[in-house]
Parts: structure tokens; C-alpha cells; sequence
């Protein structure tokens, strides 16, 4: 059965959603971004914790830090919720970040790996998680006009769907390809084998995916950056960013990660998704607060609530 087509006051509603967002941007622009940020900051520090949100975040930490006082996790929701807000705010601004000004904004670590890649003309899989502002280390990559196609997942809103990209668009970000199973797939192999890079992140549950440990227990997570680094020969480049200071970032590109390739095409996929969530673990491990803890990592029940 088909879908029926959103009506008239749908598309009233989601016209007025971006108009919402327009105007708090338009209001945002007479002000720096340190500001912004900070601002943005404090009110999530302030409204975070009253959400439905907060208890995800608290169970996340509870089971990736199984150790930590309940001192040290209230210390790590109340930062964390910090720096969720200064990411979100600072998204309608990002625009303004020229990584390569030598503001000192933006410190990148390995950077010649990627001048590497355009130099030999080669395509590489960049991988990364939902670490501090993630959207900077797409700047970083598009900013040294590596040609990248960025994997995203568009909104239900298609005018704000298309309002991001265009925001994405003012800080580099022109190639993307929106998730959507084999079609995008089969776009991500064409870009690979035209010597194109990809990025995506592998850190949320995907329900379609396999099962590994995460921080010792079974998470769904995708297989796809591995899959296509087996199937095209392409290299696996993690790459990190953790905020240094307010709204000052170190980006690294690290290392490639090696892949085993035996006869077990299936060993071989799993091998390397352990080693993918293995480095993000590693970078949440070092800096516990700039990660996305708001997404339910791990099976539905352990979010409930004891009665």
C-alpha cells in the first residue's frame, strides 16, 4: 500500500518549523560563536536533566563505567549535557570556522594523511564517532578539498531536511549521500572505486547489524565502513575530535586500521567492526563527556526504569 502524501497543514507545520529555526539563527548572528556556545551550554546544563533524555544518558554511563561513584556520574551527565548544547548550538554558526585560518580554533593532528590521499588521487573509508562537534571534523576534511562523500540520515521535514544541508554546504560539506540501504550503498562503492573518499559514523545501534561487545556488552552495530573497505580495498581511517576548550577543538586523523582478510569473509566483517568500536570505546574512555550519550546504545530493556 502506497504512502499517502503529507497534506496541506503538514507542510504548513514543517514550514514553520525551519521558519522557527530561521528566526533563532537570524538572532544567533549578532553574537560570536564563544558566546553562542557557552550560552547554549548553560541551558542545556539547566533543561537537560528535567528530560526523558537524562535517564538514557545516566544508564549509558552506568554500564560503559560500571566503577564510577555516583559523584562522578552526576559530574559527567552535568558536562555532558554542556556540551551537547554547545554542539547544537554552534551548529547554525559553523559556517563561520575556516579550519585553516590559523586561529588556532581547530588544531589537526596527522593531516598529512589526508594530503596523501588527494596527492595519489587514492579514496580512503574516514570513520569516526558521535565525539564533541562532530560536524568539525567533516569541515576538516572538506576544507582541505578532499573530495568525501558524508553519509547522514535526512530529517521527516524536507524543508529542514534541506535547510542542513545548506548549512552543511557553508562549511565545505558538498557530497551526500543519504542513508538509505542499498541504494546508498551501491553510490558509496561507485564514489570508493572513482577514487572518492567516504565517511561515516559507526557508533549508534543499527538494529540490522551484528552484535559486539561494547564496553563488555552485546551492542547491534553496523557493519557497513568494513564491509566496503573488504569490498573495495579502500582503507579504514578513524579519525577523533574531543573539545579542548569551549568552542576549540583538536581533530587527529589517525592511523589506518588493519584489516584481516582470510577465507571467512564473515570472521573477516566481524574482526573489523570489533576494531572500529574498539577505538571508539577507547576515545569515550578519554574523554567520557564529549560523546553523544543520549542515544540508546544498547537493547531497549536495559533503559527501563526499576519499579
Amino acid at each position: 500500500m502506497a504512502k499517502a502524501e503529507p497534506g496541506f497543514f503538514k507542510h504548513l507545520l514543517w514550514r514553520l518549523e525551519v521558519l522557527a529555526y530561521d528566526s533563532v539563527r537570524i538572532c544567533m548572528a549578532p553574537f560570536s560563536l564563544d558566546s553562542i556556545s557557552a550560552f547554549s551550554g548553560r541551558l542545556f546544563e539547566w533543561i537537560g536533566p528535567k528530560t526523558s533524555k537524562h535517564h538514557i544518558a545516566e544508564t549509558g554511563m552506568r554500564v560503559a563505567f560500571p566503577d564510577a561513584s555516583d559523584a562522578q556520574i552526576n559530574t559527567w551527565l552535568s558536562e555532558s549535557w554542556n556540551r551537547i548544547g554547545r554542539t547544537f548550538g554552534e551548529f547554525p554558526l559553523l559556517g563561520r570556522i575556516k579550519v585553516f585560518d590559523g586561529s588556532g580554533r581547530v588544531e589537526v593532528i596527522g593531516l598529512e594523511r589526508l594530503e596523501k590521499l588527494k596527492k595519489d588521487g587514492k579514496a580512503a573509508i574516514l570513520v569516526s564517532g558521535h565525539f564533541a562537534n562532530w560536524e568539525l571534523m567533516a569541515a576538516v576534511f572538506s576544507q582541505t578539498n578532499l573530495p568525501v562523500h558524508v553519509t547522514y540520515r535526512p530529517t521527516n521535514n524536507p524543508y529542514f531536511d534541506k535547510r542542513i544541508r545548506q548549512q552543511r554546504a557553508a562549511y565545505g560539506i558538498k557530497l551526500m549521500v543519504a542513508k538509505s540501504g542499498a541504494k546508498g550503498a551501491k553510490e558509496l562503492i561507485h564514489a570508493l572505486r572513482s577514487g572518492q573518499s567516504v565517511a561515516l559514523l559507526n557508533d549508534q545501534k543499527f538494529n540490522e547489524g551484528i552484535e559486539v561487545p561494547f564496553f563488555g556488552v552485546g551492542a547491534m552495530t553496523a557493519p557497513g565502513p568494513t564491509r566496503l573497505a573488504i569490498k573495495t580495498g579502500a582503507p579504514l581511517i578513524p579519525m577523533s575530535i574531543v573539545r579542548t576548550e569551549g568552542a576549540n577543538f583538536r581533530v587527529t586523523i589517525h592511523e589506518p586500521i588493519k584489516l584481516q582478510k582470510t577465507d571467512d569473509r564473515t570472521a573477516d566483517i566481524r574482526d573489523g567492526v570489533l576494531k572500529i568500536t574498539s577505538f571508539v570505546e577507547e576515545h569515550i574512555r578519554e574523554n567520557p563527556t564529549d560523546w553523544f550519550w543520549v542515544h540508546r546504545r544498547w537493547p531497549k530493556e536495559m533503559y527501563r526504569k526499576k519499579p
